[in-house]
């Protein structure tokens, strides 16, 4: 899922969430005295050029993930290539700029604005006379009607994925002149900016035939910078060439090559120099650094015998191996001689293929920005103990986030800084620090949240069909009797909402974290502290992904109450003789190692309050569809795209499910299965109102309650890594904005492209 929702949006959204009451803390509207939406964390980092330093002409092959299904953007099959074909060769009436907001594009329109709101909001777009489509017709409002009727949601013979705010239209006419669009609202909507972005002719979308079979494979009339000149399956690509009727400023380039390779298989296509521009992982962006980069010194001189010996430090070997080897190949033992002489043959082999490698990829350098797309633990609510608020503040109360983000990003160079809020991402006008709805990491808390949720640490636990299980089954029929107290509390009077500052809340006096007072000194090393006790020795990961850093309680003879060591894991907790272990469900494929270590570090974020996980690798094609999608995990970790329309897009994430005709449960795309009917009515009345400050923060409250549910929760924005030709301009890490494929190109002998300055720790890492 690593889609970009501020091109057209193409592929859907969506997650969820449950807690129902009204939040009655004044914080949680997010609202200060400052603009808390700040400025985007990364810059983009595309060589930028004036178009005078682009050479004219030239093929762009540009790796992509798959060739599209589908060249409809608005088909449930669509993808992030439909996004990137469309971008190029469909008008778009709005596009982002680098704060993720949408601004007026220039070539298809002169202006758009709202001109009355009462009785009907109507919207008045005023198209930019020179535009016109492939086939020599003018875009016009025959074109936005289409597009309109198809998308409407009112005739299901169209196979449409979505219709948010084209079923609020009412009419479109023909405005004062040809090149006037009247679009009147039947129900007021606030993200207007979203619709006819893309824009297909009125030939795609007239007829359900046409808008269903019409432009999979082929868009035979366009209206971009580009056009498509085929779509080759076999071939694994998708051809764009220049658009002879394009009226704006003339494409650089004369073709681009969207070629499909996959993830792992990049960087030897870099090195073959069949691509120019691939997004690429970080251990090849290592490679790639390092090829770039300056010579490294040697580490020693040569060795110098009859036949000459092999250079210090070549592979790594010191000056001691490399005299052994000759000393060896020319001593008295013929065997191991012959051996050693082969040995050597290989390494040379193997230093020279090395070396023409990393001379291939010396005309590469890796663009890094970051992705508008976050990375989330996402909380299935369903059932299970999930299904408890408490439990799910629990588990995310004991993550410190600041960690993870630094875990992924910092030996990137990149700022490492944890996504706050679900929304909007930092820098785009939305965006707030929400996170204080539910608090900071505390262990502490944590175990007390679970304590009074009636999971408590110690003792047996029934074992079923040789199920392992740990923890404690509860022995005292008092507490049993709080539990069924706590449970139907949850479940009744209170409305499941909850606030900042009553983690602690206990009506009996006692102790909520389920341990006797004697033993309440443990939290002195395991609570506070604790966030900071992960990467006590190094903060470094071997090769694995786990920390390294060296932890665990007490030994068997320590004093009654000494502290147990920052990072120590608590006993394992249980409700009624079962253990609270949680499946952690995770992709197995080559390109999820990052996933992988972050899961890792979650790992031994929870188990230092006592919740065991049992760790689920499944193939990378199932992982969605058949876990995520179909509810079969607790935990798991993916990215959803932030928008420059949240209320619109975010809405169908956060939604409540609802029971469908069949009785069962329609969760549509809301995968954690959490929501509430307040946060449904927060985005319908920031959906609906045009007043774009209140609709800001109509969006940070709830984001709050979103927050406050744990359904799901932001860890960081995803890094954005992109190998690119280094004479290659206006082309790589975008950022948030939409990419200007008329002005990518190649540099003029002596012409340089601008790029962001590095941070003080971008250094590679190793």
């Amino acid at each position: 899922m690593s889609h970009v929702g501020v091109g057209p949006r193409a592929v859907m959204r969506s997650v969820a969430f449950l807690t129902a009451g009204v939040l009655a803390v004044p914080a949680l509207a997010g609202c200060t005295s400052e603009d808390p939406s700040g400025k985007p964390l990364a810059e983009r980092d595309v060589a930028a050029a004036a178009r005078t330093s682009v050479s004219d002409g030239g093929t762009l092959r540009w790796a992509v993930d798959s060739v599209p299904d589908t060249l409809n953007a608005f088909q449930s099959d669509a993808d992030a290539t439909t996004t990137r074909v469309a971008q190029a060769v469909l008008p778009s009436m709005f596009r982002m700029d680098e704060t993720g907001s949408p601004v007026r594009n220039p070539d298809y329109l002169e202006s758009a604005e709202v001109v009355d709101t009462e009785p009907k909001q109507v919207v008045v777009y005023k198209l930019n006379q020179q535009a016109v489509w492939s086939d020599g017709r003018e875009i016009g409002a025959a074109d936005f009607a289409a597009q309109w009727r198809a998308l409407s949601g009112k005739d299901s013979a169209y196979w449409t994925a979505r219709n948010a705010g084209y079923d609020r239209i009412e009419k479109i006419e023909r405005g004062a002149s040809d090149l006037e669009v009247k679009v009147t609202f039947s129900r007021p909507y606030a993200d207007w900016k979203a619709l006819f972005t893309p824009l297909y002719p009125k030939d795609v979308t007239g007829t359900p035939d046409a808008f269903n079979d019409g432009a999979r494979r082929a868009l035979k009339v366009s209206a971009g910078p580009f056009a498509v000149k085929k779509v080759d399956t076999k071939g694994d690509q998708v051809v764009l060439t220049g658009n002879p009727r394009w009226w704006g400023e003339p494409a650089k380039l004369d073709q681009i090559v969207l070629r499909a390779v996959p993830r792992d298989e990049r960087v030897s296509e870099l090195v073959a120099g069949k691509l120019d521009l691939a997004e690429i992982d970080p251990e090849t962006a290592d490679e790639v650094g390092l090829a770039a980069g300056p010579p490294r010194d040697a580490t020693g001189t040569p060795l110098m015998g009859p036949g000459g010996s092999p250079a210090a430090g070549a592979q790594g070997r010191s000056a001691a191996e490399a005299l052994r080897s000759w000393a060896v190949a020319n001593g008295s033992d013929e065997e191991a001689a012959e051996e050693e002489v082969l040995a050597r043959e290989e390494r040379r082999e193997a230093e020279a293929k090395a070396r023409r490698r990393q001379q291939a990829l010396s005309g590469f350098e890796v663009r890094k920005s970051l992705e508008p797309a976050y990375t989330q633990l996402a909380l299935n609510g369903a059932d299970g103990p999930l299904a408890d608020e408490r439990v799910r503040r629990a588990v995310a109360r004991a993550l410190d986030r600041e960690k993870l983000a630094e875990a992924v990003l910092k030996p990137l160079g990149l700022p490492a800084e944890p996504v706050g809020s679900h929304l909007a991402l930092s820098g785009q006008p939305a965006y707030a620090d929400g996170s204080g709805a539910l608090g900071e990491q505390n262990a502490k808390e944590a175990r007390a949240l679970l304590a009074d949720a009636g999971w408590v640490p110690g003792g047996p636990v029934k074992k079923k069909d040789g199920e392992q299980a740990a923890g404690a089954e509860k022995d005292k029929k008092d507490e049993e009797e709080k539990d069924g107290k706590d449970e139907k509390k949850s479940g009744g009077d209170d409305d499941g909402t909850y606030i900042v500052g009553e983690d602690n809340k206990n009506t009996d006096g006692k102790n909520t974290d389920g341990r006797n007072e004697g033993d309440r000194n443990d939290d002195d090393g395991g609570g506070d502290d604790a966030k900071d006790g992960a990467d006590r020795e190094s903060g470094e990961k071997h090769s694995s992904g786990k920390n390294t850093a060296q932890g665990g309680a007490p030994g068997a003879y320590a004093p009654k109450g000494t502290a147990a060591p920052a990072g120590a894991a608590a006993a394992p907790l249980a409700k009624d003789g079962k253990a609270l272990t949680l499946r952690f469900v995770l992709p197995s494929g080559p390109g999820s190692e990052t996933l992988r270590t972050v899961a890792d570090r979650i790992t031994d974020m929870l188990k230092e309050i006592g919740i065991g996980t049992e760790v689920s690798k499944v193939p990378d094609e199932s992982y969605f569809k058949d876990h995520i999608a179909a509810g079969e995990y607790d935990l798991a970790l993916y990215s959803w795209p932030a928008s420059a329309f949240p209320a619109t897009d975010a809405r169908p994430i956060y939604a409540k499910p609802v029971p469908a005709a069949d009785g069962s449960l329609n969760v549509a795309q809301n995968y954690t299965r959490v929501g509430t009917d307040q946060v449904d009515q927060l985005f319908d009345r920031a959906m609906t109102t045009l007043d774009q400050k209140e609709a800001r923060g109509l969006l940070r409250k709830a984001d709050s309650r979103i927050w406050a549910a744990a359904g799901s929760v932001p860890l960081y924005q995803r890094p954005q890594l992109v190998a690119a030709r280094e004479n290659l301009a206006n082309a790589g890490a975008f950022g948030f904005e939409t990419p200007v494929y008329e002005d990518m190109g190649f540099l003029k002998k002596g012409a340089h492209g601008s790029r962001p300055s590095a941070p003080a720790s971008s250094s590679p890492s190793s």
